[in-house]
């Protein structure tokens, strides 16, 4: 353990000396919320920890004005310099990804990709979108969500090596002529085949939609294959991998508007007023800031830290014994098959060691999303604090070790409710385990090691 603590470094935290005076029962909580973040490895892919001036620009007098519309053309008066602020923002974007327009006002992910659906198509159209299950994202066509609802959803799946089909996607492209196919996931370790996508689309003359949500930093920093040639729109949140506010963008590649000129107008109009009211100015404000920081020649040495500590990780876990989906990884995260059912289990054993990840579906899942077999991890917030190769083996020593005390655990094989009971004392019943609460030590240990860093670029 010796080997992998470097000098102990001054942490980053925040005050909230005005919440303390006022409203004590938030401060108790931020503080504990502080702590926990602290001490504990956040291990979920879509999280990641902001610089200092993405939390000022996030706190700032911005939050007070209302700008519907968009600049040079909003529906409120002194937006003068909220306009300047947007188009900062919206021109760092277009940079950055290298295409001709960009709208920053999607409040996160989902809202961005519903604009998609409602610039490009008709109640009823058919889309083509990736299955939950095989790492898609709930608003690329699940049954669940709305998209299903108002629009012809048809899936495709990855094959058992858990890579993408794409004899799969041209059979459903040529059978089902999609007005939409997306690209892009939630839980997909692997690199997206945007170009092989990008002709399959073209056969048919469907929009072909990239969903970067979780690796527009990967691609910003040059360790992921730009959809920018290959694609007509680009959706992506920008925390995660972009390392900055919650918030979403949508592009629109020049292949894009060579398909259609008026797209990028479609698409703010499917903002505001189509889906959206005034846009969250201290959020696009965070946005400029944290695409400042990501064009900077830090940011890319970042980006390929990222990818070698989740590959370090995935080769340390597969050493020993631990089953993931397809093999390994080629971007920030990984997920683990720990067994039918058993995600939940392992999840929240995590949780007690303080490392933090996500139960998730894997492919062919054989259990249900609300237990499934998976549990999701990524590297981006713990490469924010400095950690190395080095510490994704220990890491992945601790998440072997949880793996081991749980094995003997395994939910009920009956209804809902069944399982919702055996979780409940499973929990408690971890909770005291002597091995994880000196297990947990030594995750603190490290921790305190690396705490988050005072400046990120």
């Amino acid at each position: 353990m010796k080997n992998t603590i470097k000098k102990k470094v001054r942490s980053t935290r925040q005050k909230f000396n005005k919440i303390k005076e006022q409203d004590k029962a938030l401060y108790e909580l931020l503080q504990a919320e502080q702590k926990r973040q602290s001490d504990s490895l956040e291990l979920i892919p879509s999280e990641n920890i902001v610089s200092k001036a993405v939390l000022e620009a996030m706190g700032s007098i911005l939050t007070n004005k209302y700008s519907e519309g968009y600049p040079g053309a909003r529906y409120y008066g002194g937006n003068e310099q909220i306009d300047k602020i947007e188009e900062l923002a919206r021109g760092r974007l277009k940079k950055l990804f290298g295409v001709p327009y960009a709208n920053v006002q999607p409040y996160s992910g989902s809202p961005a990709n519903m604009a998609v659906y409602i610039a490009t198509c008709e109640a009823g159209d058919t889309v083509l979108g990736q299955h939950l299950f095989d790492g898609g994202h709930l608003t690329h066509g699940w049954k669940s969500s709305a998209t299903a609802k108002f629009f012809n959803t048809v899936q495709y799946h990855v094959k058992k090596d858990g890579y993408i089909d794409l004899d799969e996607v041209g059979r459903l492209a040529k059978e089902h002529k999609p007005k939409l196919i997306w690209v892009g996931a939630t839980a997909y370790p692997r690199e997206f085949p945007f170009k092989e996508l990008g002709k399959i689309a073209n056969s048919v003359g469907a929009y072909l939609v990239a969903d970067v949500a979780h690796i527009a930093g990967l691609i910003v920093a040059g360790v992921h294959t730009s959809p920018a040639k290959y694609v007509d729109i680009i959706t992506s949140t920008t925390h995660k991998t972009l390392r900055g506010p919650r918030g979403g963008v949508i592009m629109v590649t020049s292949r894009g508007l060579k398909k259609d000129k008026e797209l990028g107008n479609k698409i703010d109009k499917a903002i505001m007023p189509g889906s959206q009211g005034g846009p969250h100015n201290h959020t696009t404000a965070a946005m400029a800031v944290a695409f400042g920081e990501a064009s900077k020649p830090a940011f890319k040495r970042y980006g390929k830290q990222i990818v070698a500590n989740a590959k370090a990780l995935a080769d340390e876990l597969m050493r020993r014994g631990v089953k993931l989906v397809s093999d390994g990884t080629d971007n920030h995260l990984i997920v683990m098959d720990c067994g039918k059912g058993r995600g939940a289990i392992v999840e929240a054993a995590l949780d007690v060691a303080g490392l933090t990840a996500n139960k998730n579906t894997i492919p062919s899942e054989p259990a249900t999303p609300f237990f499934p077999s998976g549990v999701r991890m990524g590297t981006p917030s713990v490469t924010t604090r400095g950690m190395k190769t080095r510490e994704m083996k220990q890491i992945a020593k601790w998440i072997s070790r949880v793996l081991d005390i749980v094995e003997e655990y395994d939910l009920p094989d009956t209804n809902m409710a069944d399982k919702t009971t055996y979780m409940k004392k499973f929990k408690r019943e971890i909770a005291k385990n002597k091995e994880m609460l000196a297990l947990r030590k030594e995750v603190q240990k490290l921790c305190r090691a690396y705490p988050a860093p005072d400046t990120l670029v």
